[in-house]
């Protein structure tokens, strides 16, 4: 039986106080009302990861970075390795996300990279994948999503591909408040498990959580989780609210 996750991405927020702060609220609510069989990732800016891990100590959520580089070490100034975050007992990293993609000019040959350095690690990669607004509107994001998972996950063999989690982002709805309807959603949760079974078999392809990430917030949450190919949130501005977020975790 594949995991419910719901993992939250804090991006570019919080002073240190104020992550403090957020990181015990999470704390409290999760340990008054943990959500049973879902699992609750956190993944804060890099300069909180070790706070971060030592308040998921005392409660019920897992870490994860937000980025990391792909070569082991050398000199990238402002960068993070694999090694390094495995020296911090980071389990999970977020791979591929649209706006480093955007923004950092991040290729499907370099997130191959990542991920590998990332499993060569023992961390397990939050790959995201998804099409741009005029993509879908051509009809074509079947095809884009496609072909940043072949490029980018598939020369994996079964055993490290079967660490992978997936999340689903169509870009037009990151952070624009508009989000894909569920049945939208649903849509592409199943051909993106339909290509894994083409790749390495149903067995792992029910095995694989996907993720939906893209305006996923408390009030639509349960909606998106309903379908069967939905298997939780990657989770952006709600994640920065803990009301928010718990509710999130709670909509299964």
């Amino acid at each position: 039986m594949r995991k419910k996750i719901v993992a939250g991405n804090w991006k570019m927020n919080k002073t240190f106080q104020e992550a403090d702060d957020l990181l015990f609220e999470i704390k409290e609510m999760l340990n008054k009302q943990n959500p049973e069989d879902v699992q609750v990732i956190v993944c804060p800016p890099t300069l909180y990861l070790e706070l971060a891990n030592d308040i998921s100590f005392e409660s019920n959520f897992f870490v994860g970075a937000q980025n990391v580089n792909d070569n082991e070490s050398g000199a990238y100034t402002g960068e993070i390795s694999a090694p390094m975050l495995k020296s911090m007992d980071i389990e999970y990293c977020i791979i591929g996300h649209s706006e480093r993609r955007k923004h950092f000019g991040e290729t499907n040959q370099m997130l191959k990279d990542k991920v590998k350095k990332a499993l060569e690690n023992e961390i397990i990669p939050i790959f995201c994948c998804g099409e741009l607004l005029p993509e879908r509107q051509a009809e074509n994001h079947f095809n884009i999503v496609e072909k940043q998972l072949v490029e980018s996950l598939f020369s994996l063999d079964d055993y490290d591909f079967s660490k992978v989690i997936i999340a689903y982002e169509p870009i037009w709805a990151i952070g624009t408040g508009v989000t894909a309807s569920p049945q939208q959603a649903q849509e592409m949760h199943e051909h993106i498990r339909k290509l894994i079974a083409g790749k390495y078999g149903k067995e792992i392809a029910d095995e694989t959580t996907i993720l939906y990430g893209g305006s996923c917030n408390a009030k639509n949450a349960k909606d998106l989780f309903e379908n069967p190919d939905v298997d939780g949130g990657l989770i952006g501005g709600a994640s920065l609210k803990a009301v928010d977020f718990i509710k999130i975790a709670n909509s299964f």
